[in-house]
């Protein structure tokens, strides 16, 4: 519930953020080239990780990575009627725990850049609704990394390496009006991410492998003129 009520409240505060942005641009198109969506995404790591010391991999210690809902943006622009690419990005910053044998100790944390880039399929509107499937890359930058506080890494730095992964994405588009849409979205990354305790010998591969649950306000306008000799629907 609290997960929801954020995602509302994130929406109606970008929902008005956008009105002013789009304010100068051209009037609302369904059909235009360009779209911006403003919103809250919930971004659940499913993380697991193979932690490793000087004698090699610990047994029966791993680490999870924490849910959080934060503000999100996504630039889409429409090479047709069908096809578009999205850039998607927010920022959040996640705690590290540990798991089995270090359950419950604070690992350190870490601010995270994640754009994702993908190319769309938009299908034909069915009514107000204009379903699509997407599929990508995501690349990952780890900025400002904590000081874990127990267990045997206790007082180390937290390092983690930039990660590359792929991104599968499905979504809806609504129409509500002047070239205004409501969006639900949802993307699966597959990335892994090299970290280590500076200073302990201490390191761990993560699978962080997100789930990102966003929901957005969104405006469709033409940005370059219209280019088309059809209508793009």
């Amino acid at each position: 519930m609290k997960t929801f009520k954020a995602i509302i409240a994130s929406m109606a505060i970008s929902g008005a953020a956008l009105t002013g942005a789009v304010s100068t641009a051209a009037a609302g198109d369904y059909n235009g080239d360009f779209m911006i969506r403003l919103g809250g995404t919930v971004v659940a790591p499913d993380a697991s990780a193979d932690v490793f010391g000087g004698a090699g991999l610990i047994p029966g210690v791993g680490a999870d990575v924490n849910t959080k809902v934060v503000p999100s943006a996504t630039l889409t622009y429409f090479f047709n009627k069908n096809l578009a690419a999205e850039l998607f990005c927010c920022f959040s910053q996640h705690s590290v725990e540990g798991k089995g044998g270090l359950a419950g100790v604070d690992l350190g944390d870490a601010w995270i850049f994640p754009p994702i880039v993908t190319l769309q399929y938009h299908f034909d509107k069915i009514g107000s609704f204009k379903p699509y499937v997407g599929a990508g890359v995501q690349w990952i930058h780890f900025f400002n990394e904590g000081h874990a506080t127990g267990g045997p890494v206790a007082g180390a730095k937290l390092e983690i390496d930039d990660a590359f992964g792929f991104a599968l994405q499905a979504g809806v588009d609504i129409e509500i009006g002047g070239g205004w849409y409501l969006n639900a979205d949802v993307k699966k990354t597959f990335i892994d991410a090299d970290a280590s305790w500076r200073g302990t010998g201490i390191s761990a591969d993560v699978e962080l492998d997100p789930w990102l649950f966003s929901a957005n306000v969104g405006y469709r306008f033409n940005l370059f003129g219209p280019r088309y000799t059809e209508p793009l629907k």
